[in-house]
């Protein structure tokens, strides 16, 4: 099944996955609605993908401020005449031990990861339900599969998420799909949100060295959007063959 035509609202679309699952779909001939809090960031991808044929607008949008979100997909609804999907992808994971205590960092993963992506869902079903139709996709990450010091919070949010996202599934009924895609080890700035040094040290010298591209997530999200109406892909994990 092909996504040309396809209107498709990415929060975090401004690096990383994001980026690169924005710049497939266009190729393929969606229209890209992205959104992220670096404006500047979002202008360059958009023009990149306009300046290679595909079709692309952005909306600076904050995931912790719900009328954000309604904003992100209003703005898909009046540029593109419809919504088919919403990528909820704007995630951080400053990560660290418990005793650390950097409840700062707590309430910023349970405010972007968790809240931002329920935000998302929220702003999105209104319109699938009066289109009959539509796709959520939840990005998660292989660290809610296999949990290891210092992902406590971070694995949480984003076990919260895979939960909310089945229970979605199963209220859905036969017009909506959702799906979650856990990413592993991904070559992006995650590390860059991490405030605690010894944290920060283990993920770009341990995990550094077996990162994979964000296009093998992005090319997990096609297929999961190229599937005929009738199927639903619940559940794909895309992580690097040396991950353990």
């Amino acid at each position: 099944m092909s996504i040309r035509g396809k209107v498709v609202a990415i929060t975090g679309a401004s690096s990383g996955i994001g980026r690169a699952t924005a710049k497939l779909l266009a190729e393929r001939g969606a229209f890209v609605v992205l959104g992220s809090r670096n404006e500047s960031a979002l202008q360059a991808v958009a023009g990149e993908i306009t300046s290679a044929g595909g079709k692309a607008v952005f909306k600076a949008t904050d995931v912790r401020h719900r009328g954000e979100l309604e904003a992100l997909v209003a703005f898909a609804v009046e540029r593109g005449g419809k919504l088919d999907v919403m990528v909820n992808n704007a995630g951080v994971g400053p990560i660290s031990r418990f005793d650390a205590l950097r409840v700062e960092d707590w309430d910023l993963m349970i405010d972007v990861n968790l809240r931002g992506t329920l935000y998302g869902i929220a702003a999105a079903l209104p319109v699938f339900a009066q289109q009959g139709s539509g796709h959520i996709v939840n990005v998660v990450s292989t660290a809610g599969i296999q949990i290891v010091p210092t992902m406590g919070v971070y694995a949480a949010t984003k076990n919260a998420v895979r939960t909310a996202t089945e229970v979605l599934r199963q209220e859905a009924g036969q017009n909506l799909r959702v799906t979650e895609i856990s990413p592993g080890v991904i070559a992006t700035n995650f590390g860059d949100s991490i405030t605690d040094k010894a944290a920060k040290k283990l993920i770009d010298e341990r995990l550094g060295g077996i990162a994979i591209s964000p296009d093998a997530i992005a090319r997990g999200i096609l297929f999961a959007l190229e599937q005929p109406p009738e199927v639903d892909v619940g559940s794909i994990v895309i992580r690097p063959t040396a991950q353990g």
